[in-house]
């Protein structure tokens, strides 16, 4: 019998005679950590990492955002924490889903109502845009200005999905990925807080996955009450927040 599937966690075993539609057992991992609105355990086993928009645009000096006079330095914040999680959560097997605006240079896929967001006036600084000193389009795929910034450069285990909404489960792959790596539950960490990781984990909480945000690994470049209104909500409506230094120090015990 030879195994057949993209993942390891979701393969069936084939041969010439027979086929086996049973998926590889996968021992639980549980952890407990401080979470509010209550204490939570969750299986490692059945966890992944979504990261969102940790891009030059979003995050980087010379960038989309501070090009236009938008204060970075919020948007920046998660890069520390991060810098610390991942390594630990990539030794615990735990995959990291890298989400991000990787927009068509021809931007057919995009209706009006997404471009406006970014460029309300039509005087062409949005989306696809060619801002001065840059080489690529904002936020275009395989361009710098839709890199993730080089402090988070992900290795080759990394997943990394192109979307192309605020939510990042519209129009892409990533449910299938998700469903393929067989999870269950999803951390979710990026920018903005308020909008795109908002708009992803509300979406992730509707298709059915439990849905964890890491506040200090989340940001915006929204007013403040945009995150406080963001991190209640998530409470109240969709899933759980924590700090990934609860999460670390769950893993630890």
């Amino acid at each position: 019998m030879r195994a057949l599937g993209a993942t390891a966690a979701n393969a069936w075993q084939v041969s010439a005679e027979a086929v086996s539609l049973l998926r590889p057992a996968r021992p639980a991992r549980p952890i407990t950590l401080a979470a509010s609105p209550q204490r939570l355990t969750l299986d490692l086993a059945r966890t992944a990492l979504v990261v969102i928009d940790m891009q030059n645009d979003f995050c980087h000096p010379a960038g989309w955002l501070a090009g236009i006079g938008v204060d970075i330095a919020p948007a920046r914040t998660p890069i520390a924490p991060l810098r610390t999680l991942l390594p630990v959560l990539r030794e615990a097997s735990v995959p990291v889903v890298w989400v991000n605006w990787g927009n068509r240079p021809d931007r057919l896929n995009l209706p009006p109502g997404v471009l406006h967001v970014y460029d309300p006036t039509g005087e062409g600084r949005g989306l696809g845009a060619r801002l001065p000193g840059q080489d690529g389009g904002v936020l275009e795929a395989a361009s710098w200005n839709a890199a993730i910034v080089e402090e988070l450069s992900p290795p080759p285990g990394d997943i990394t999905v192109a979307k192309y909404r605020m939510s990042g489960f519209w129009d892409t792959e990533l449910d299938s990925i998700l469903r393929n790596l067989r999870v269950d539950t999803l951390l979710f960490a990026g920018v903005n807080v308020d909008q795109c990781v908002f708009c992803t984990l509300t979406d992730a909480a509707c298709l059915g996955y439990d849905v964890v945000l890491l506040e200090d690994c989340a940001a915006t470049t929204s007013p403040g009450f945009c995150a406080q209104a963001t991190v209640y909500n998530v409470r109240q409506c969709f899933g759980f927040t924590t700090r990934s230094t609860d999460l670390l120090a769950g893993i630890a015990a």
